[in-house]
């Protein structure tokens, strides 16, 4: 029995398997927790390794399922944590996996595309309510004016004999600007002699 400074007694052991069965077996070895490897080739690149391939695949799955935990942290669902790692899969799931992995990466991406889309867009058409909105208090305040205008001219308390000639304002132009159209429209307020 191994005390707390030292390690437990351990075998160094070869294995000699055949390259059908490494995946399973050194799987199993692995599950089982009581295993070390060492590397007997050290001076060999990692890129030059036979498994460099299956590598790659399992970082960039777990590059996938890391997106997907930030995007559902994000969303605030929680993630339940069972506290136990699962056994590694067979050959043949890890490559229905990695297609189900890409599968949920480009339907997130494309959701998110999606929603910035939507909130650029009722960004949009907020702003464009607001600018209507102003310009209807605009002309609802210009219509009353010109009506105030109208019933002075209209007035019956003038005297006849004197010719009254009340100033004109010629073409004023009031131009609205739109984020993308540009509106002229032309206000004259006609003088009368009365």
């Amino acid at each position: 029995m191994g005390s707390l400074f030292r390690s437990e007694e351990m075998t160094l052991a070869q294995l000699f398997l055949q390259s059908e069965a490494a995946y399973a077996c050194v799987s199993e070895l692995g599950e089982l927790g009581l295993v070390q490897f060492r590397d007997l080739n050290p001076d060999v690149n990692a890129f030059q390794r036979k498994f460099v391939n299956e590598v790659r695949r399992c970082d960039e799955m777990e590059r996938k399922l890391r997106f997907l935990e930030k995007e559902i942290k994000k969303a605030g669902i929680p993630i339940v944590d069972t506290g136990e790692n699962p056994d590694a899969p067979p050959p043949r799931e890890m490559i229905d996996l990695e297609a189900t992995f890409e599968k949920l990466e480009n339907e997130m991406k494309e959701v998110n595309t999606n929603q910035e889309a939507l909130k650029r867009n009722f960004l949009e058409l907020t702003e464009l309510k607001h600018i209507l909105r102003k310009t209807q208090s605009f002309f609802e305040e210009e219509t009353a004016r010109v009506e105030d205008t109208q019933s002075l001219i209209h007035a019956e308390h003038l005297p006849d004999t004197q010719p009254m000639r009340l100033g004109s304002v010629d073409k004023s132009l009031l131009l609205i600007l739109f984020p993308s159209t540009l509106i002229s429209c032309d206000f004259s307020l006609i003088s009368k002699q009365m």
